[in-house]
């Protein structure tokens, strides 16, 4: 809340300021991210947010956002003195408002501490949401009521088993603490009873981004793990049992040429994906460019024709080709061999922020333009254009048989596609905002697992993620324990655990038979994006604190 002495001027001054810095953004994971960091650090010097009027936007070097934001604010026509404006005044008055709703949020009306806990901070959207006092105070005393809840069952158990004790009726079968493990002949979670939460030492956090971490992904073959960072490094961790080290590290400082020679591009890797051998890994950044790199960290190549961000990237399956889709409103296959560009599909009529393999030359991209096209290389249109979505389209995905394709958007529906027709098969309605990601399980014909039911997952900014049976057209799960956004799902490689990540810092594992909650962890940061291992048995998780957290929750009969 900004005080009523601040004139009507300023007010509508910081209201345009902030508004366009809100539109201007892409609805890759940096739309949110990008905000999240700067109400984190607070470190917006030299970001637009520090341009207070169109003169210190020229002086930072935004000279078109001078012009668009003196135009669009009839600055011209505010009784303002810019040169009056101190530097970081905005940046000053955005924090008393954050630092105001923290207030409001941890602090009774008669100025004592809501149930005695200390002052909690916000995010930057949080802070904006208009029912985030009342949301947060009453998901606190829903918390503070299961704690008790599960206190009173402690204690209640705690008395049975003493009673037991001194009548002789303890039992030897396997069990501590309510927990026990499952044994057969594959790999199995170990699943809990009453506790979820996964214990610290089956947990390793690893250190060394200077800035939040907004993607990760695992080697194909090896327990190598990829993580892409704001701090504009990718880095490869090796997480073998052979390892000398659970944090070993390889850096891929992503650097561009300048005066002859390479100097760090400071622009974030938001995207990366490791080829099927696992002998290469593409990455793509803010700074334009793709790049090939062999698994132990030396450049291979760069791929420049992008004129602006990278927003996703892809290898086929035959490892030939990679795609790329950027805010130029264009996709890109490129040869991954030359490093050349095989052909530019300039079809969408806004930024391109999704991709996906059908086959190893047809793909399917989506955009901010609502629309989605399947291209084919050598082709000079689109071979199928989908239209239906309302809003923005986020991600695409299609399924392990390349028949169906998925599509979320900020619609807040969920369509299936086939290449036979041009209407949706299915338009699955169930969130209440916007859905951020997709993901097929790696069930049915055409897996590794052909017995087991398909399945698509769903996360949404309403907290919740949903598992869908495609076939009937219904939701068949709906996982509710998430307190924010939902960023990340991830399905095991048997397709009967997934995996969830939130910016509220947990990362959950639930079984998709049953839907019910088997464990959960709570990072230091918002999680961005989780993955499993290629043998089941460790989840990657990163997160907007800079960590990477390892997951080892699970266990094979005689071993880990």
């Amino acid at each position: 809340m900004i005080s009523a002495g601040v004139s009507a001027d300023l007010c509508h001054t910081i209201g345009l300021l902030t508004l366009g810095f809100l539109v201007v953004r892409n609805r890759s994971r940096l739309q949110i991210l990008k905000l999240e960091r700067a109400s984190a650090t607070c470190d917006w010097r030299y970001r637009i947010f520090n341009c207070t009027s169109p003169h210190q936007c020229t002086a930072n070097g935004f000279s078109h956002s001078a012009f668009t934001f003196g135009i669009e604010s009839h600055i011209s026509q505010s009784n303002i003195n810019g040169a009056l404006v101190p530097p970081a005044a905005l940046i000053s008055i955005i924090q008393k408002g954050l630092q105001y709703v923290e207030a409001e949020v941890s602090i009774n009306e008669d100025g004592t501490l809501f149930d005695g806990r200390p002052i909690e901070s916000l995010s930057l959207i949080d802070a904006v949401m208009p029912d985030v006092v009342q949301t947060r105070q009453q998901a606190y005393r829903d918390k503070l009521a299961q704690q008790q809840a599960a206190a009173a069952a402690t204690s209640t158990a705690a008395t049975n088993q003493q009673g037991s004790a001194k009548n002789g009726e303890n039992t030897a079968n396997g069990e501590e603490n309510g927990a026990h493990t499952i044994a057969n002949n594959h790999t199995d979670m170990m699943e809990v009873d009453g506790d979820v939460e996964i214990p610290p030492n089956k947990a390793v956090v690893l250190r060394g981004h200077e800035s939040e971490v907004f993607i990760c992904a695992w080697n194909p073959v090896s327990d190598l793990l990829a993580s892409g960072s704001g701090d504009s490094t990718a880095r490869i961790w090796n997480l073998s049992e052979n390892s000398t080290s659970g944090s070993t590290q390889l850096v891929l400082r992503h650097c561009i040429r300048e005066g002859g020679q390479d100097v760090p591009s400071n622009k974030d890797v938001t995207s990366l994906d490791w080829n099927s051998e696992g002998t290469l890994l593409a990455t793509g950044s803010y700074d334009g460019f793709a790049r090939i790199w062999t698994k132990d960290g030396n450049l291979a190549s760069t791929l420049g024709q992008h004129k602006g961000p990278i927003f996703a990237l892809k290898w086929n399956k035959k490892g030939n080709f990679i795609l790329s889709a950027g805010v130029d409103k264009t996709t890109i296959i490129w040869d991954a061999h030359t490093g050349e560009a095989k052909q530019q599909f300039p079809f969408h009529s806004a930024p391109a922020l999704d991709v996906d393999w059908q086959s190893n030359n047809t793909f399917a991209s989506c955009s901010t333009d609502m629309c989605i096209h399947v291209c084919k290389l050598g082709q000079d249109r689109p071979i199928k254009t989908f239209q239906g979505h309302t809003n923005e389209v986020n991600a695409i995905k299609w399924d392990p048989t390349g028949n169906l394709l998925a599509s979320c958007s900020d619609d807040m529906t969920l369509k299936i596609w086939s290449m036979k027709q041009d209407s949706c098969v299915h338009d699955l309605q169930a969130h209440n905002k916007e859905i951020y990601t997709i993901k097929w399980s790696p069930t049915g014909p055409g897996t590794n697992n052909p017995n087991a039911n398909l399945m698509l997952a769903s996360a949404s900014f309403d907290s919740t993620v949903r598992l869908w049976d495609v076939d009937r057209g219904i939701c068949i799960h709906t996982l509710t324990k998430h307190q924010e956004p939902v960023y990340s799902v991830a399905f095991s490689p048997d397709g009967r655990y997934l995996a969830s990540g939130s910016f509220d810092k947990c990362v959950h594992i639930w079984n998709t038979q049953t839907g019910a909650l088997v464990h959960s962890y709570r990072g230091t940061g918002g999680i961005f994006e989780v993955c499993w291992n290629a043998a089941g048995d460790k989840v990657g998780a990163s997160a907007s604190d800079g960590s990477v957290s390892i997951l080892k929750c699970f266990q094979r009969v005689g071993g880990v």
